[in-house]
């Protein structure tokens, strides 16, 4: 039951990107189309997952066990670069239409604070390892979930008569907060 409770919390309750407001430079940059946005979902997904497991592994095996937890966030940062390196060199090569379309977000991911945050948070919380992976799971299908229907709200904007002032950003921002006010609705739930 605990693991669902997680698995609530982190994809509706506490949305990564429209409650705890990480991860917000993908959200607004790579969210005008959907297939883009399914692309970036998927490539977030998996360096998410890996990096908090590996992250988690680090810090409870080597970083507690020598006493270098101020070395925390710099070995963080080090595994998610690395793995972040790795999913565009393969997407280069499985996929270079989706490579050329995430464009300059790819990189991006390596700074994406979402990532980071995920890492520390299953740190601060004292999840254990299979809390961890739910929860990295858990947050990635929230960020992904966010940032699909995002997505296809721009899409359909983007087809509608909106006055010049409103264009583009402001309109995405009221978008994003309405959006936010809507998950807001399920924090009754846990």
């Amino acid at each position: 039951m605990e693991y669902i409770l997680i698995f609530i919390a982190a994809v509706f309750v506490n949305n990564i990107v429209l409650a705890q407001f990480l991860g917000i430079c993908p959200f607004l940059g790579v969210s005008k189309k959907v297939d883009t946005a399914l692309g970036m979902s998927a490539a977030v997904t998996f360096v998410l997952t890996i990096a908090t497991i590996v992250t988690f592994l680090i810090h409870k095996y080597i970083l507690d066990s020598f006493g270098l937890g101020f070395m925390q966030t710099i070995c963080f940062i080090l595994v998610i670069a690395s793995l972040v390196q790795m999913v565009e060199i393969v997407l280069k090569k499985v996929s270079p239409a989706l490579y050329q379309a995430l464009g300059v977000f790819l990189p991006l991911i390596t700074t994406n604070c979402c990532i980071l945050g995920v890492a520390i948070l299953v740190i601060q919380k004292e999840y254990n390892l299979l809390e961890t992976i739910v929860f990295a799971v858990s947050t990635a299908i929230g960020f992904a979930l966010a940032l699909i229907i995002f997505a296809g709200i721009r899409e359909q904007l983007a087809m509608t008569k909106i006055p010049d002032s409103m264009r583009g950003t402001p309109i995405a921002l009221i978008t994003a907060g309405l959006l936010a006010m809507a998950f807001m609705g399920f924090s009754g739930i846990v």
